[in-house]
């Protein structure tokens, strides 16, 4: 079988397959975790961006690939969760660039597409670690360059681009130790070898296995949540801006001769009609996503600049009549405050915990449930100020929150605070009078001060750090590195305190997990203090899972 040329209804087909083939494959990709804890989550993360990603393509009838990729792009970007999905909208932010005013693409184009999308992925990153999905999109696209230059068969390099990304996955652990200290491939890369073969498996007609888990299933797991977040903290009478407003704009000459884009300025023209705001273009299309109470006059102000396309328009009052009735309450618009600290928490308690101390938004999520960009981008706009600092908690969070304040039309900081305690410490430091830019600092010192300590259960046996840790056995983890393992988890505690506690530390704080009886508790705040002489130990009911205790020492 021969495929000469690419159009947008089979590259649609690509990404579905895709997407299905990930969603089979989500659980087995989150079992890839380096550490043997119950938080594998990497799979879930890409499963739950491409299913946005996939969404956006399923809303399209069209034959044009670079419209395809474009929207693909997109969804991908606004449902990015952890670092593993951010880093693969970054991949196909680039590779739909690849594509841009082209309504078919040859093979030579499908491989200079897969060599964009890897620099815009290394550009995004940071500090690019090698031995990761960096990694296997990075050989996986060279070899596409290399096979294009011979094959004109986009069949053929699709399969060298799957052979290649395999091998590419199989050497991860020879570029990263601890996967080879582990014995595990790197999640990321498995995530995109999936997706690759999904995309084979497409272009050769070829079926996939029976889902595992539904994509109707995971869309109903990132509804719930949002549902949650977005439903029930107003009346129908307080919807200020009362149509979600969503739509595109195919640019054209003509009109662009007498009216020049420039997406700042249009961001700022619709912000005046509107909230949650959202402007995303390229070179040929602009999408818009504005919540406003006259969405002609937005339409009319994008016409200025080309056709409007995919065209959809909600009354919001009556979708929310709907959710949780009309409580005939009126409100007027509150005026935006002067600061606002959006964080992330899991746990009934922790998140009590962090509103006291000052917290505006908290997204539910964390170890297992990583927000979206999406869902940081909307708590941005929740917490209506002028100025935003955002608090991840959570390692996998932080590249999430990055591109939601990239996004944001707020004046938005992000402080990369890592865990819990790292988050506490950081709003303890803030203060209303000082500048964003000032607290974003002192913010960042005072949470690099506090040491982090977990205990949690292993899910495999496994030996990493020189650590033999066994199955079903309780582990202490000290800001990231296992360092003790005992079969019951009070001796575990006991020898995670030991590594953790030195003499010139003042202060514990144990945030106590869901699994945790009060008279556990008792005991080893009696232990501490028989062990550790003038130790000043706080306890609060942090009701959070998968972690039996969360430790914070200064």
């Amino acid at each position: 079988m021969t495929v000469q040329k690419l159009d947008g209804v089979t590259f649609a087909q690509m990404v579905l397959s895709g997407a299905h083939h990930l969603t089979n494959n989500a659980k087995k990709i989150d079992a890839l975790n380096v550490f043997p804890v119950p938080d594998g989550d990497t799979g879930t993360n890409m499963n739950l961006s491409m299913t946005s990603g996939a969404g956006e393509v399923k809303k399209l009838d069209t034959e044009d690939i670079s419209e395809v990729a474009g929207a693909f792009a997109k969804g991908l970007l606004m449902g990015a969760r952890g670092n593993s999905g951010v880093i693969l909208s970054q991949i196909f932010r680039g590779f739909s660039k690849g594509m841009e005013k082209k309504q078919t693409i040859n093979a030579k184009d499908l491989a200079s597409a897969f060599d964009t999308g890897v620099s815009t992925a290394y550009k995004a990153v940071m500090k690019p670690v090698e031995g990761t999905i960096l990694t296997v999109a990075k050989d996986s696209a060279q070899a596409a360059i290399n096979e294009a230059k011979k094959e004109t068969n986009i069949i053929v390099l699709m399969e060298k681009v799957v052979e290649e990304a395999k091998a590419s996955l199989k050497r991860t652990p020879d570029l990263l130790p601890v996967l080879k200290e582990v014995g595990v491939v790197d999640s990321g890369g498995q995530g995109l070898v999936t997706i690759y073969e999904g995309f084979l498996a497409a272009l050769k007609g070829e079926e996939l296995p029976e889902e595992s888990v539904t994509e109707t299933e995971m869309e109903e797991m990132v509804n719930a949540e949002h549902h949650k977040a977005t439903q029930d903290f107003m009346d129908t009478s307080e919807i200020e801006f009362g149509y979600c407003t969503e739509f595109m704009v195919q640019f054209e000459d003509d009109k662009l001769a007498e009216h020049p884009f420039d997406e700042d300025e249009f961001r700022n023209e619709l912000s005046e009609h509107g909230d949650s705001l959202l402007v995303v273009s390229d070179d040929e299309i602009v999408k818009v996503h504005v919540h406003a109470e006259y969405p002609g006059t937005c339409l009319t102000l994008g016409q200025r600049y080309g056709s409007l396309i995919k065209m959809k328009i909600e009354n919001m009052r009556e979708q929310h009549k709907a959710i949780v009735g009309d409580k005939n309450r009126q409100a007027a618009p509150k005026e935006k405050a002067e600061y606002a600290i959006v964080t992330v928490a899991m746990g009934s308690g922790i998140t009590a915990l962090l509103d006291s101390l000052g917290a505006s938004v908290i997204i539910e999520g964390g170890q297992t449930m990583n927000p979206s960009t999406k869902d940081i981008t909307d708590a941005i706009g929740r917490a209506n100020a002028k100025n935003v600092i955002i608090l991840p908690n959570n390692k996998n969070i932080i590249m999430a929150a990055d591109q939601a304040a990239e996004l944001a039309e707020e004046n938005v900081q992000v402080v990369p605070t890592k865990t819990i305690p790292q988050g506490i410490s950081a709003i303890l430091a803030f203060h209303p009078e000082a500048d964003i830019m000032e607290n974003k600092e002192n913010m960042d010192e005072a949470r690099k001060m506090v040491k982090t300590g977990q205990v949690t259960y292993a899910v495999r046996d496994t030996q990493i750090d020189g650590i033999t840790i066994e199955n079903g056995n309780f582990m202490g983890i000290a800001d990231g590195k296992i360092k003790a393992t005992h079969e019951n988890k009070t001796e575990t505690v006991k020898l995670l305190l030991n590594e953790m506690i030195t003499e010139d530390d003042e202060i514990l704080t144990i945030l106590q997990g869901e699994d945790v009886e009060d008279k556990e508790v008792e005991e080893l705040v009696n232990y501490i203090e028989d062990t550790y002489e003038d130790f000043e130990i706080e306890v609060h009911k942090g009701n959070q899972p998968i972690y039996s205790y969360i430790f914070s020492v200064e």
